[in-house]
């Protein structure tokens, strides 16, 4: 327990009032033996003061209350137990020292009401507050800090009292992690149900024809042996499933491509998805290049989240330098079977010849997903009006029309990129931060209807 002695607003108040009576001491010698009277006395007052303050104090005991995993951007409660031994009852502030990645608007909070007897080890106040985690990522609770105010408020103070709390804060993903049903969960955030384009890749069973179902899945050799003593026909059917056991590895890029919230909606985007593989019978993997290089080995089952979970929360984005070739070579070091591959970042024109040496490599055994995000900004100057390209004039030519004109040619080079892409069989998906997850998933579980996998 550390502690910190301070003047508080009495001692203020009486050095000022010194202090103006040794003004009037300079032009008076009565006030003049008045003044060091009063200096002498004072002293005396002032240590007594502060040792009722450090030695009578009353002394506290603190316990912390709340949850050791907590969600972004999901208030928490949490709650102090504090229980007061004997001493002397002093006036009191705590700050509890929460920790950076948290806001909170509590502190510092007055305790005055006490449970039970006064100066008795009962004697217990429960104090509550809310806090708001405002990044991902460990964190700790070292302890509390309290504030004692004198008797004669000559002195303040400061005591820390250890009462440490470990953490981690994830991405909002309770409502996975509570079990609910995947397709109500992605209906209420926008996904939509990709109409199935064929017959699936693996049979099931076979069953009794019903109304609705497609005449050329009737299995007629066994419709043959389901004829019934009447002369009627039973026709059988075969039910077919999306193809199981399929592999997804994303890549996510930690460097300086994706920043802020981008980067927020791929991690988000990443793990929904990994969610949803593990969800329809898929080994989910991950990994990450740039600034944090980590590594998920393909998993299966929906138990398996959790380690991905453990392993992505705290992935955070700089400005490093960052090279999907090397983290596509890395990929297909470590890849033993064919996956579908998703790589998160923000391609531009010059990433076409810096990728053009091992795409064709990736592409003849994997299927490859290049995601980028759309460029919001750049897009609204190349879309600019007339009247606000030529809204401040300059000579020779307007510098919003130069902007504009800028910002035309980086899309249409990224265009340009894009499409050389598909026409060599790759797959492209760009997508905002907003709605990111939402397209994510659904294009994969277009693929995989599709049966590209």
């Amino acid at each position: 327990m550390r502690l910190s002695l301070r003047g508080g607003p009495g001692l203020l108040a009486g050095a000022l009032l010194w202090l103006c009576l040794g003004a009037g001491a300079y032009f008076s010698s009565p006030l003049f033996l008045a003044w060091i009277i009063a200096g002498l006395s004072f002293l005396p007052v002032l240590a007594i003061d502060a040792v009722l303050l450090l030695i009578f104090r009353r002394r506290y005991e603190v316990e912390r209350d709340l949850p050791l995993t907590l969600a972004q951007g999901e208030l928490v409660k949490v709650l102090l137990r504090i229980r007061g031994g004997g001493g002397i009852s002093t006036r009191l502030r705590i700050f509890d020292l929460y920790p950076p990645l948290m806001d909170c608007a509590a502190f510092p909070a007055w305790l005055t009401h006490w449970k039970g007897r006064s100066g008795g080890k009962g004697s217990q106040v429960e104090f509550s507050y809310t806090l708001f985690p405002r990044e991902r990522g460990a964190w700790i609770f070292p302890g509390l800090e309290f504030l004692y105010t004198s008797p004669l408020f000559f002195w303040r103070l400061r005591v820390f009292s250890p009462c440490q709390s470990r953490g981690r804060t994830f991405p909002d993903f309770k409502k996975l992690m509570a079990g609910k049903d995947l397709r109500g969960l992605l209906e209420y955030q926008g996904f939509r149900e990709i109409r199935r384009r064929g017959q699936g890749l693996e049979f099931r069973d076979l069953r009794e024809y019903q109304e609705g179902d497609p005449v050329k899945s009737i299995d007629w050799r066994a419709t043959a042996r389901q004829r019934a003593p009447n002369g009627t026909w039973r026709f059988i059917v075969r039910d077919y499933q999306e193809e199981q056991d399929q592999q997804v590895l994303c890549i996510l890029d930690t460097g300086y491509r994706l920043r802020g919230p981008e980067f927020d909606a791929a991690l988000e985007g990443t793990m929904l998805l990994s969610y949803t593989a593990l969800k329809f019978g898929d080994a989910a993997a991950v990994m990450s290049f740039g600034s944090q290089e980590r590594w998920v080995p393909p998993r299966k089952g929906l138990h398996s989240f959790s380690v991905i979970m453990n392993r992505l929360y705290d992935l955070q984005s700089s400005s490093a330098p960052s090279s999907p070739f090397s983290a596509l070579e890395s990929a297909l070091i470590r890849l033993r079977r064919r996956t579908f591959i998703i790589l998160i970042s923000n391609f531009r024109e010059e990433d076409g010849l810096s990728l053009s040496w091992i795409l064709p490599r990736v592409r003849r055994k994997h299927l490859l997903l290049l995601v980028s995000f759309r460029e919001t900004g750049v897009e609204r100057l190349a879309r600019r009006s007339t009247a606000e390209l030529f809204a401040r004039r300059t000579f020779p030519l307007p510098e919003n029309a130069l902007e504009s004109a800028a910002a035309f040619s980086y899309l249409a080079a990224r265009r340009r990129l894009y499409q050389s892409w598909e026409r060599d069989g790759l797959l492209i998906m760009e997508a905002t931060a907003e709605n990111f997850s939402s397209t994510l998933v659904n294009r994969y579980l277009g693929i995989k209807r599709g049966g590209k996998l």
